[in-house]
């Protein structure tokens, strides 16, 4: 009986000696775990920045080389839009807002949009749209005028476009149809815009269309096919064979300008269509 007490209080004692080792042990493996994650996401934090970096450093050297945007301070386009006030919000997406602004400097009026500070699809859209759009000059696309960014700011200021957006306008199918023809064939590299849409395109003081936004536009050689990883754009404008395989082509970038010319007389048609009939075209 003795000898089984015994044989009960040095198992009890290993026992306690076991979850004395083991205790620690899990402490410091989860410590080390928790320590590695957030090592992990300050490095990838600062990864990412120091990329953010030598993108805009590449950007200020590819415009600033150039003869065309001009680099603004944040004070003057902050000047021209009154501190971008609401009162001269043209409109909100969902990377940042657009504001109506004059600048004094230039005499011209100007869009200028501004991207939110805290999203970085727009801050790669930005790269990706100055570094397209400068370098492309026609009477169908809405002209960069200039641009400013920091570590914290993004902006560029363009034409100012005096009858908005075609969405609320009939237009002449020709301008855009020029624009598409420069941008698939004429330039050095084919540019493929990838979101053609009513909204994108712009009418001047004589209702000539303009086409804009580019951040989600690719470049690529006149020879080959573009590869591309993901759907960029909106649905309604976008190709079928595009919304299947992912690939974006001049193709698809046509099938978005005929769905842009053919939404006039849709809407023409529409007004005779009950309109719960109409939903289901």
């Amino acid at each position: 009986m003795i000898a089984e007490e015994r044989k009960d209080s040095s198992n009890k004692l290993r026992r306690l000696r076991l979850m004395g080792l083991t205790v620690p042990v899990c402490v410091l493996v989860t410590g080390g775990i928790v320590a590695y994650i957030i090592f992990w996401r300050r490095r990838r934090t600062s990864t990412q920045e120091s990329d953010d970096l030598v993108a805009l450093t590449s950007i200020n050297d590819d415009l600033e080389t150039g003869t065309g945007p001009k680099r603004f301070t944040f004070r003057d386009l902050a000047l021209a839009t009154n501190n971008f006030s609401i009162d001269l919000k043209l409109g909100e997406g969902g990377f940042g807002c657009v504001y109506k602004g004059y600048l004094y400097s230039e005499g011209i009026m100007v869009a200028v949009k501004k991207i939110s500070q805290g999203s970085k699809q727009g801050k790669k859209e930005y790269r990706t749209e100055v570094k397209i759009i400068s370098s492309l000059r026609h009477k169908h696309l809405v002209q960069l005028i200039g641009w400013y960014h920091d570590e914290t700011q993004y902006l560029l200021a363009y034409e100012f476009m005096t009858n908005g957006r075609l969405d609320s306008h009939l237009f002449y199918k020709k301008s855009l149809a020029s624009a598409l023809l420069y941008l698939h064939e004429e330039c050095q590299q084919c540019v493929v815009h990838r979101d053609i849409k009513a909204s994108n395109i712009m009418l001047d003081s004589g209702f000539n269309a303009k086409l804009g936004d580019f951040g989600l536009a690719r470049l690529k050689d006149h020879e080959l096919d573009l590869k591309t990883t993901g759907l960029a754009g909106t649905l309604g404008y976008m190709a079928p064979e595009y919304a299947t395989t992912g690939k974006a082509s001049k193709e698809s970038d046509v099938y978005s300008f005929g769905v842009v010319a053919r939404q006039p007389a849709y809407e023409a048609e529409s007004e005779s269509i009950p309109k719960d009939m109409a939903q289901l075209i």
